[in-house]
């Protein structure tokens, strides 16, 4: 990946990616089991470092920011697989918590 910073770009990288070297896009629903895959080994880097289990001896290498990466990775391939620009979807997300939730947070007293 380049220095650039946009969803758009990133968006565009991946599909290069794709093209270039990883022959085609796995079907939506194949994505989709990559994506629990992956989520799921998120999961256990975050459940191991942050809960109260411990890593295998086996497990020493494994990297947080490797595993958020491959999330997204995969989330950017089903995007641009189902035609969402991730830019407009987030600015829309932003848009509707501003509005929904800008004082619920703040007024949670659970969150003090």
């Amino acid at each position: 990946m380049d220095n650039s910073s946009s969803l758009k770009d990133l968006q565009t990288q991946v599909d290069k990616w794709i093209s270039t070297k990883g022959v085609r896009y796995f079907n939506e629903l194949t994505n989709l089991g990559v994506l629990m895959e992956e989520v799921g080994e998120l999961a256990r880097v975050l459940t191991r470092t942050y809960g109260e289990q411990s890593f295998k001896s086996n497990e020493k290498d494994i990297d947080l920011a490797d595993e958020m990466a491959d999330v997204l990775f995969v989330l950017v391939c089903l995007a641009n697989q189902t035609g969402v620009d991730l830019e407009t979807a987030m600015r829309n997300a932003f848009k509707k918590r501003n509005m929904r939730d800008a004082d619920r947070h703040k007024n949670n007293p659970k969150l003090r």
